[in-house]
């Protein structure tokens, strides 16, 4: 199968980061922006509410790319991203910014499931491994570079923020140009109709798309309050954070050798050991100098995990059914997201936060222990 070009693989990997952009650009300048808008009793909402909208648009963005295509869907995907994101600067009043953010999630499933379907299509075996570990590291560095552009545009004014919602147009662009005909490029992949049910395959998969993401985003929501207890400021806050997201992207480039060597289970095991260790640490370190070696084992929890369930979802998964499978996995990573939030909800001090995101690592393992076991 021939590989894509190099412009074209880094614009796929480009396409990956907006997923992460969709509710990042904004954070910097959050409070200024809800206020502009009337909507400041909804401020986290403008953050999260995406994550909803993939989750809800999840099936119906799987059955059409199945149906039409991952390309055409990419282009739909792509322009609808950039318009339905830089008009949220326009929408005052609660009612139309939750329409649209949530739409803009929506979206978001199809450019996520699509462009994943894509690399699946033009990639096989150890190359789609590693493209796969590329695009998590796309999706990591993605994130501290809107994070550090967002908050210039944000100290020039609060609508400019909003404009890089657009770069998706020049993705779309960028598509059109260099990535060529997929029918001419999936020719060799056929249907095999006596393969195993995949559904119930992928479930532990699944759950752990769920899980990492929750134990990734508890310490996410949660560390800033802790340091800010401990009289961090917020500019040490965000080096931290920035720290953890760069310990992802060098953990993501590993992940390759790793599962090659050890096998897909053994690493996913892995990446909760070192999410469950982090959140202990978390949990009783003093200070902010004390959690730097739980930062380095969260940023691998997410690099070892969340690469490695985008290509066992491909692996696993029928080319005919690819759309619908990814579609799941992009519901499970964004519901895992969505569900952090309400771990910050749990009785007594921050510390039992971090307590309970240990427990739910050690619960992953134990299952993901099992299922290794029943397919060995």
């Amino acid at each position: 199968m021939t590989l894509l070009k190099p412009a074209a693989a880094m614009t796929l990997l480009a396409v990956s980061c907006l997923t992460i952009m969709v509710g990042c650009v904004i954070v910097p300048g959050l409070s200024e922006i809800a206020a502009r808008l009337g909507v400041s009793h909804l401020a986290n909402w403008l953050v999260t509410l995406p994550a909803l909208g993939v989750v809800l648009a999840g099936p119906f963005a799987g059955r059409a790319i199945d149906r039409y295509g991952a390309y055409p869907m990419l282009l739909v995907g792509l322009f609808c991203y950039g318009g339905l994101g830089v008009a949220g600067a326009w929408l005052p009043g609660a009612p139309l910014q939750i329409i649209d953010r949530v739409l803009l999630g929506c979206f978001t499933a199809v450019v996520m499931s699509a462009g994943t379907s894509l690399i699946a299509s033009f990639y096989q075996a150890e190359a789609r491994l590693k493209m796969m570990a590329r695009q998590g590291m796309a999706i990591e560095l993605g994130g501290v570079v809107f994070l550090f552009i967002g908050g210039i545009l944000a100290s020039l004014s609060w609508r400019y923020p909003y404009a890089l919602y657009l770069f998706s147009w020049l993705l779309l662009a960028l598509v059109v140009i260099l990535i060529p005909s997929p029918q001419q490029q999936i020719a060799t992949e056929t249907r095999d109709e006596g393969a195993t049910n995949s559904d119930r395959a992928l479930r532990p998969v699944l759950l752990a798309a769920i899980c990492s993401m929750m134990c990734f985003f508890t310490a996410i929501i949660m560390l800033p309050q802790r340091f800010a207890a401990l009289g961090v400021n917020a500019a040490h806050i965000g080096y931290f954070l920035s720290f953890v997201s760069l310990v992802a992207v060098l953990a993501a480039a590993l992940m390759p050798h790793v599962a090659m060597q050890f096998g897909p289970y053994p690493t996913l095991i892995m990446a909760f050991v070192c999410y469950m260790l982090a959140h202990l640490e978390f949990a009783a370190a003093p200070d902010m100098l004390l959690c730097l070696p739980g930062g380095i084992l969260l940023g691998m929890g997410f690099g070892l995990s969340v690469p490695l369930v985008n290509h066992m979802t491909v692996e696993t998964s029928q080319p005919h059914e690819r759309g619908r499978q990814l579609a799941r996995l992009s519901m499970a990573i964004f519901a895992g997201q969505f569900l952090a939030a309400f771990m910050a909800y749990i009785p007594g001090q921050v510390a039992m936060t971090f307590i309970a995101a240990a427990i739910l690592a050690v619960m992953n393992i134990v299952a993901l222990r099992k299922f290794a076991v029943v397919r060995n």
